[in-house]
């Protein structure tokens, strides 16, 4: 299962995941995010208590980042959990998306 928080810090929204990012919990987080996009601000996704994601969890964050791409809203990840990044690493998908190591490089970054 997984959580799902958003927070606005300096006019940016924050989303923290934790938990599975799997089949049965990404319809939710794809809801959750297309949401933010589509409000226009920029989104930083805190991805640090990620346990664990698929491809489901993935292609949910491609179709939001391409989402904000084509509104032209910045859209990056935050502290990707190991396990998460390996799975970036295996798919390119960490050459696609803007990756920052902490939360406050994406939030100094985002815009």
């Amino acid at each position: 299962m997984v959580s799902c928080e958003i927070r606005e810090q300096d006019g940016i929204a924050v989303i923290a995941l934790s938990g599975d990012v799997d089949l049965e919990s990404s319809p939710k987080v794809r809801d959750v995010l297309l949401d933010c996009v589509g409000a226009k601000r920029p989104i930083v996704v805190d991805m640090s208590r990620v346990s664990y994601i698929d491809s489901s969890g993935v292609a949910s964050l491609v179709e939001a980042y391409q989402t904000a791409r084509r509104g032209e809203t910045s859209f990056a990840l935050a502290q990707v959990s190991q396990s998460a990044m390996r799975v970036f690493e295996l798919a390119r998908l960490d050459k696609v998306f803007t990756i920052h190591s902490t939360l406050a490089d994406g939030l100094r970054n985002a815009g």
